[in-house]
C-alpha cells in the first residue's frame, strides 16, 4: 500500500500546481496505465469538487476497437466520469508510419475533445519507464538537446494538440511501470491489453520488450538515471533558448528590421553553432518544422555566401527561407501560377480580355482580381478602355512605367527596387496592357501617359492577390 500512496499523492502534488478552473480531462485508451490514472483521478477530482472527464480515441486499427470503446464507456459509467469518445481514421501512414499518423491524429482529437466540453487541462499516463523509453528512441534517431529533454511534466503542446488554451501534464511521470502495475492489483482496476503492444516491429515495443528488460538486469534503477539525463539536458536546452533569444533580439533588430527578419550581416558575427542554434529558435517560435544540421548547414552556406543581387531561395517543407537587402525572411510556399508558364495560352505569356464595365476581372492564371474604379480625378477614359483590346502577363522585360507627369519613366525593375518589393514577389505581379502599351503595373499603379483629366467617366486599375 505504500506504493500505492505514493502514486496518490504524486498526482496530487502535480496537480496543486495546475489551473484546471474545476475541469479536467484524461486521456484514456482503457489500458493499464490510463486506467490507473483513472482511478487515481477520480478520486482527487472527488474530494476537490472537480468535474473529471475522459476521453477515448477509436483508431479502428484494431478488430477488437469497439470492444475497448464499450469497455472504457462501461467503466466511466460506473465511476459516474463524463466520458466522450473521437473515431479516426489513419492519414499519411504510409509517409510517416503507423506510430506517428496514430499519435499525430490521437493528440489532435483529444486536442477537440477538451476544446468541445471547455476542459483546459488534460493528463496523460506517461510514467518513468515510457520517458526512459523517449530518451532512449531520440537517442538512437540521433537528436539534440531539445530531443534528450524527454516529456515535460506538463507543456502546451499546440503543435499536437491544436488547442492554445489547453494544458496537457503528467502527473505520474515520476512513477515506475512496477508502481502503475501494483496500484492496479491492489485495487482490481479493470484494463484492456492492446496486442499491438507486444509487436516489436513497432520501435517503442521493441525496445520495452528487448532492450529494456535487459538494461534492467545489468542496470537497475536505469530509469531515474535516464530521467536524471533527461533534466540535465532540460537544463541545457533551457540555457540555449536564453542565448537564442539574445541572438534573435539582436538579429531581429539590426540596421533594415522591421517584421520577423533577421540580419545578414549580424549572422557572419555568430559561429556555427550559434547560428544553427538561433535559426532553430526562429523556426520553432514560428510554429514551422525543426530542419536538419545538415538542412541549415546548407541554408547557411547559400545564404551568407551569395551575392546581395541573387534572387535566393531555400525550400523548406512549409515556407521558403529568402534574402532581401541583407535581411534574412521566411516567405510562404506559394503554388506556380498558370500564367507563369508560356504555353498556357498558345504560346504567348499573355492573356487577352475585353473590359465591358465590369467592376472587377478575376484572373485565377494570375493569382489575383484586377478592380477597375471609377475616379473623379485622372483616370482611363472608359468609353476609349471599352473599345481596347487589352491583355494581362507578367513582365517580359524592358516596359516602363511613368507614374506622373513631374516624374520620370523608369523600367520597372527600377519602381520595385525602389519600392522594396522584393524579386519573387515582383515575379507574381502582372502588368495590363493595350496594342502592346503598358497602362498598369501591379505593385507600381497607373502609367500616367494614357490617364486624362477631362471628359466623361474616367477609371483606375487596382490589383488584389488572391
Amino acid at each position: 500500500m505504500k506504493k500505492t500512496a505514493s502514486l496518490d499523492a504524486q498526482f496530487a502534488a502535480s496537480l496543486s500546481a495546475l489551473p484546471h478552473n474545476g475541469k479536467l480531462a484524461i486521456a484514456y485508451s482503457g489500458g493499464l496505465d490510463s486506467s490507473v490514472l483513472l482511478r487515481i483521478a477520480h478520486d482527487w477530482a472527488k474530494q476537490n469538487n472537480v468535474a473529471l472527464y475522459a476521453f477515448h480515441v477509436h483508431h479502428g486499427i484494431s478488430p477488437n476497437a469497439d470492444s475497448w470503446l464499450a469497455h472504457c464507456e462501461q467503466q466511466c459509467a460506473a465511476l459516474n466520469v463524463t466520458f466522450a469518445a473521437s473515431r479516426i481514421a489513419l492519414q499519411d501512414a504510409k509517409k510517416s508510419g503507423v506510430e506517428a499518423a496514430a499519435r499525430k491524429q490521437r493528440y489532435a482529437a483529444l486536442g477537440a475533445m477538451c476544446r468541445e466540453h471547455g476542459v483546459p487541462l488534460l493528463l496523460t499516463a506517461h510514467h518513468l519507464d515510457d520517458q526512459a523509453e523517449t530518451v532512449l528512441l531520440q537517442m538512437l534517431r540521433g537528436s539534440g538537446t531539445a530531443g534528450l529533454s524527454g516529456m515535460d511534466t506538463s507543456n502546451h503542446a499546440r503543435d499536437l494538440l491544436q488547442n492554445d488554451a489547453l494544458l496537457l501534464a503528467r502527473p505520474l511521470l515520476a512513477a515506475t511501470r512496477e508502481q502503475l502495475e501494483a496500484f492496479q492489483q491492489a485495487h482490481a482496476v479493470a484494463h484492456i491489453d492492446d496486442e499491438s503492444n507486444a509487436d516489436p516491429r513497432y520501435a517503442r515495443n521493441a525496445l520495452r520488450h528487448l532492450v529494456m528488460p535487459a538494461l534492467a538486469q545489468h542496470f537497475p534503477g536505469y530509469q531515474q538515471r535516464f530521467a536524471r539525463s533527461a533534466q540535465h539536458a532540460q537544463s541545457a536546452q533551457r540555457l540555449l533558448d536564453e542565448l537564442a533569444d539574445q541572438d534573435l533580439a539582436t538579429a531581429l533588430a539590426g540596421e533594415g528590421g522591421s517584421g520577423d527578419t533577421l540580419s545578414v550581416a549580424y549572422l557572419h558575427t555568430l559561429s556555427a553553432d550559434r547560428n544553427y542554434n538561433l535559426l532553430r529558435r526562429w523556426f520553432s517560435l514560428r510554429g514551422l518544422a525543426m530542419p536538419s544540421t545538415a538542412w541549415l548547414h546548407e541554408m547557411l552556406e547559400q545564404l551568407l555566401s551569395a551575392g546581395e543581387d541573387t534572387n535566393l531561395c531555400v525550400t523548406h517543407p512549409e515556407c521558403e527561407v529568402r534574402r532581401h537587402r541583407g535581411r534574412l525572411l521566411l516567405a510562404p510556399r506559394l503554388p506556380e501560377l498558370a500564367g507563369m508558364r508560356e504555353d498556357k495560352f498558345d504560346d504567348a505569356p499573355e492573356q487577352a480580355f475585353r473590359w465591358q464595365g465590369e467592376a472587377q476581372l478575376a484572373f485565377p492564371d494570375y493569382g489575383g482580381v484586377l478592380h477597375i474604379e471609377e475616379t473623379l480625378q485622372g483616370g482611363l477614359d472608359a468609353a476609349w478602355l471599352q473599345a481596347q483590346k487589352l491583355t494581362i502577363g507578367f513582365r517580359s522585360g524592358g516596359e516602363t512605367l511613368k507614374p506622373a507627369h513631374n516624374r520620370p519613366t523608369r523600367a520597372l525593375k527600377r519602381h520595385y527596387q525602389a519600392l522594396g518589393i522584393p524579386a519573387w514577389e515582383r515575379e507574381r505581379l502582372p502588368v495590363v496592357k493595350a496594342a502592346g502599351e503598358l497602362l498598369f503595373a501591379a505593385g507600381i499603379g497607373m502609367d500616367c501617359r494614357h490617364l486624362v483629366e477631362d471628359g466623361g467617366k474616367r477609371v483606375l486599375f487596382r490589383w488584389v492577390a488572391k
